[in-house]
């Protein structure tokens, strides 16, 4: 099985281009079910059928796991045993007899445009730390394109066209999109690259130079929407849902924004529309002089 596993995420890494965050996550998850397996002396991949993948989930709900973590933790099984049976190790995939439990659907959260606006035009601080014209460079760049907070810490110098207005990102699978980058979001940048003299290397930087990780930009940005007054929960993916609703809201094909965003399928995409419906009501509730009786 420990076999099994570290050639599944060979191949992960090497011919799917996975993030170190996804292999991470794979190799938790994986462990987890060989110890289950261990524990019922099952040592050979081959004997594992879809009762015993039921017994599993069975025994995670035991465990108090919340259902996305269970549906998750499956997933990953169920690719490393798609990827064994495709290299021959089994002759069928009994993950696919499997039914992943059943999530409740949820509107992705966003801010408003005021909101929004009042995040990315914080005044500077007083004390103007040498980080500030950084971080509001983060901000705006994270709400411009809509970019994973992966993507955008994995940027560097090279990878932005000033002259066209655009950045090329590596997004999941090793895959390049151009994403183009407004007129704010550029004046930020140039505000923080002229304040450090950057010539090559990694975009965006810590205090010490080397390349920012994604759990600092996640500091960043709850600090600064502290900062701002905000009191829900802002992370970068909030500003990645704010960047696609905004975008939609104003009339943005939906293949445009499914492009932008480096979605593989239009239906991940879609769920936007179920926001900007429900957009659409409030605001006709609100406007409209008939809407209530």
């Amino acid at each position: 099985m420990t076999d099994a596993v570290e050639a599944f995420l060979r191949y992960q890494a090497v011919e799917r281009g996975a993030s170190g965050h996804t292999l991470r996550s794979y190799r938790t998850d994986l462990q987890q079910f060989r110890h289950f397996l261990a524990a019922r002396r099952v040592s050979q991949i081959g004997h594992v059928d879809a009762r015993l993948l039921r017994q599993y989930l069975a025994w995670l709900y035991e465990a108090g796991l919340a259902r996305s973590s269970i549906a998750r933790k499956l997933a990953a099984v169920r690719s490393c045993l798609a990827f064994l049976t495709r290299r021959g190790g089994l002759p069928r995939n009994p993950a696919r007899e499997v039914s992943p439990p059943r999530l409740p659907k949820r509107l992705v959260s966003f801010l408003p445009i005021d909101e929004a606006t009042v995040l990315l035009e914080r005044p500077a601080s007083a004390a103007a730390p040498p980080a500030e014209a950084r971080d509001r460079a983060i901000l705006e760049m994270l709400y411009a394109t809509g970019a994973r907070v992966a993507e955008l810490c994995g940027l560097d110098l090279a990878d932005v066209d000033r002259g066209g207005s655009t950045i090329r990102v590596r997004g999941k699978g090793a895959k390049e999109r151009m994403i183009p980058v407004g007129d704010a979001a550029l004046q930020a940048l140039d505000a923080y690259l002229g304040a450090h003299g950057q010539a090559d290397g990694p975009l965006f930087r810590n205090l010490r130079g080397g390349r920012l990780t994604v759990r600092s930009v996640h500091r960043i940005v709850r600090a600064w929407s502290r900062a701002a007054g905000l009191t829900r929960r802002v992370t970068p993916h909030t500003l990645r849902h704010t960047f696609a609703t905004h975008m939609l809201d104003a009339g943005a094909d939906l293949r445009l924004i499914q492009d932008l965003l480096g979605h593989s399928r239009l239906s991940t995409t879609q769920r936007y529309t179920h926001v900007s419906a429900d957009h659409l009501m409030r605001v006709y509730d609100a406007a409209h002089p008939r809407a209530h009786s």
